[in-house]
């Protein structure tokens, strides 16, 4: 189920979408810091951001100002996908008069 690669963006519960939108706005964040944004439970930042890397939206790397954390940061496929959604999985056609 997780992690299958027909799944999407759109397949993710409203927490997962939340947390993508978080780190859309406000760029590289620690679980902390999403956790501050989102206003969701640590647990429940935790499943989504466990769901977002599973289909490959999200990166996880060391943050440096303090080890014991990890920074998440959306990947390259990211805007893709979301651009995707946001044209209905349509590209749109060009109509200059």
């Amino acid at each position: 189920m997780a992690g299958t690669e027909e799944e999407s963006l759109d397949d993710l519960p409203p927490s997962a979408k939340l947390v993508f939108k978080v780190l859309e706005y406000n760029g590289p964040l620690t679980q902390k810091g999403i956790v501050q944004e989102s206003m969701l439970s640590a647990r429940t930042v935790r499943y989504a951001l466990e769901r977002l890397e599973g289909i490959g939206i999200v990166d996880e790397d060391v943050y440096f100002a303090d080890a014991r954390q990890n920074l998440y940061q959306l990947t390259d496929l990211a805007p893709k996908q979301a651009q995707a959604k946001a044209d209905g999985g349509k590209e749109k056609a060009c109509c200059a008069e």
